[in-house]
C-alpha cells in the first residue's frame, strides 16, 4: 500500500488520487495529514506538498490548485518535457517532476477551461481549436494517463518491490449514434411524399427509384447496415454500445417517429443483445422535459432502466448538462469529445468519474470519453480514407501504449458504402479488426 501524505486534505486531491494512483497506476494507497505517521510508515509513500519531509519518500511538489475551492483564470503555458506536453511547472530542485502532475490531470479531467469565458460555436459547444491542447498541438495524445505512468515508473524506480494490486489493459469499445435508422423506411406518409418532391425537384431519379425499391421490399435500406455490425461484433467477441434518439421530429432531431413499429422492433433487437442508451435531443437540451420523456420511452420499448447515454450533436454544458442527467439516474455518458477534431477533450483515455467544479464534489456519472468519430473524420477535418487510417490507427496506438480505452462513435449511414460514404466501410472495418487484435494481444 502508498502511503500518500498532504497538509491539507480536500475533496479535489481525494478524487485525483483514487483516479491517478488508484485507477491509473493501480495501487491501494492511503491519505494522511498526519506527519508523524508519514513520517514513521516503512512502505512505499508519497509526499504531496510544498517541501520534502522524509529521508525515504517520493517527494512531488504540490502547486496549490487543489487547495482552492474557486475557479479561476491560470495562466497556462504548457511546455515539452521529455517528450510529454506538461502544465504546472515547479522550480523545487527535490521534486521528483519537474511539475505537479496532480494539478495537471485535474486540470484537465475536470475541464477546468470549459468554467472558464470562450467563444461557443454555432450550436453552442466549447469546441476543440478553444482547448489549451489544441492550441499547443497535443490534443491526440493522451497526457493524463501519461502522467500517471510517470508517477508509477517513479514509484517502480524507489520501491522495487512495489506491484499494483490491478492491472489496466487495452480495450476497445465500438459505439453507434442512431440519428436517423433509415433512409426510406419507416418515415411515414408525409415525410416520405415530401422525400420524393424533393427528388423530383432536383431531377434525382436514381433516389426515387431507389426509395421505391426499399418500400415495395425490392431492396435494403442503404441505412440498414446493421447485421454487419452485429456479425463484426460476434466474430470478434467486442462489445458495442448504441444510443438511440427517440425525440420530437424537430429541425435538428430527424429520427424516426417514436411509435413507428419497424423503429421500435429494431430497437428492440439491437437492446436484446446489447447495452444500449439514450441519444437526447438537440431539442431536450432546453427543456429538461423532453430528456425525462425521452428517456422513458426507450425504457418502455426495453422494458429496463436506461443508465447510459450520449447527447444528439454532442451538446455539452459544463456541469448543466451532468446535472441533468444524473437527475434522470443516468450512471455513464459517452459525449466527451469533441466534433471539430479527433484527440482527448479531457487529456485522458481511460472511464472517470465526473468532478463538478461548481459544487467542488465528485459525482456519480462514470464519463467515457471517445476518441474518433467518423463525421469528425471526413466533413470537419476533411481526410480522405488513406489518411483517415492513419489517423485512427496512430490514436489506437496512443492509447495502447497507456493501456487505457479506444472509444469510437460511428453512424449507421457512415457503414452504407455508398453516395458520400462510399469506401468508408471497409475504413470502418479495418480500424475495427486493428483495435480488436489489439485488444486480443493484451490478454
Amino acid at each position: 500500500m502508498v502511503l500518500l501524505y498532504t497538509p491539507k486534505i480536500t475533496n479535489r486531491k481525494k478524487y485525483i488520487f483514487d483516479l491517478i494512483i488508484n485507477n491509473l497506476c493501480g495501487y491501494k494507497y492511503e491519505i494522511t495529514d498526519n506527519r508523524k505517521n508519514y513520517i514513521n510508515y516503512e512502505g512505499p509513500k508519497i509526499n504531496y506538498s510544498k517541501d520534502p519531509i522524509a529521508r525515504d519518500e517520493l517527494f512531488l511538489f504540490s502547486d496549490g490548485l487543489l487547495e482552492e475551492k474557486a475557479i479561476k483564470q491560470k495562466d497556462i503555458r504548457p511546455v515539452l518535457y521529455e517528450n510529454l506536453h506538461i502544465i504546472f511547472p515547479s522550480a523545487h530542485t527535490d521534486s521528483a517532476l519537474p511539475y505537479d502532475p496532480f494539478s495537471a490531470a485535474f486540470y484537465f479531467v475536470s475541464r477546468y477551461e470549459e468554467y472558464l469565458p470562450y467563444e461557443k460555436d454555432i450550436f453552442g459547444r466549447f469546441e476543440a481549436n478553444q482547448s489549451i491542447a489544441y492550441k499547443h498541438g497535443f490534443l491526440d495524445k493522451p497526457v493524463v494517463n501519461h502522467y500517471a505512468l510517470r508517477i508509477s515508473q517513479l514509484l517502480h524506480k524507489k520501491y522495487p518491490g512495489i506491484k499494483p494490486a490491478k492491472f489496466n489493459k487495452f480495450r476497445f469499445l465500438p459505439t453507434y449514434d442512431i440519428d436517423g435508422a433509415y433512409a426510406y423506411k419507416g418515415k411515414g406518409v408525409i415525410r416520405t411524399f415530401s422525400g420524393y418532391m424533393k427528388s423530383l425537384i432536383k431531377c434525382d431519379f436514381k433516389s426515387i427509384e431507389q426509395r421505391t425499391k426499399v418500400l415495395t421490399g425490392r431492396e435494403t435500406d442503404p441505412f440498414d447496415t446493421y447485421s454487419f455490425q452485429i456479425e463484426l461484433h460476434e466474430k470478434t467477441g467486442i462489445k458495442p454500445y448504441y444510443f438511440f434518439l427517440l425525440a420530437d421530429y424537430g429541425a435538428k432531431d430527424k429520427n424516426l417517429p417514436v411509435n413507428n413499429i419497424v423503429y421500435r422492433k429494431l430497437i428492440k433487437k439491437i437492446g436484446d443483445y446489447t447495452v444500449t442508451g439514450i441519444h437526447p435531443s438537440f431539442a431536450s437540451n432546453n427543456d429538461p422535459g423532453k430528456l425525462k420523456e425521452e428517456i422513458r420511452r426507450l425504457s418502455s420499448i426495453l422494458n429496463r432502466e436506461i443508465k447510459h447515454s450520449r447527447q444528439h450533436f454532442l451538446i455539452l454544458d459544463l456541469p448543466d448538462t451532468y446535472h441533468r442527467l444524473m437527475h434522470e439516474k443516468i450512471d455513464n455518458d459517452f459525449t466527451m469529445g469533441f466534433a471539430s477534431h479527433t484527440g482527448f477533450r479531457a487529456g485522458i483515455c481511460s472511464p472517470f468519474l465526473f468532478y463538478d467544479l461548481k459544487n467542488d464534489a465528485v459525482t456519480n456519472i462514470m464519463i467515457y470519453p471517445f476518441t474518433v468519430m467518423d463525421v469528425t473524420l471526413k466533413n470537419y477535418m476533411k481526410l480522405n480514407i488513406q489518411n483517415s487510417y492513419q489517423k485512427v490507427i496512430k490514436l489506437i496506438d496512443e492509447v495502447y501504449d497507456v493501456n487505457g480505452t479506444f472509444i469510437t462513435l460511428w453512424h449507421n449511414e457512415s457503414l452504407c458504402d455508398c453516395d458520400q460514404w462510399k469506401g468508408w466501410k471497409e475504413l470502418y472495418l479495418n480500424i475495427f479488426n486493428y483495435a480488436a487484435k489489439k485488444q486480443m494481444s493484451k490478454k
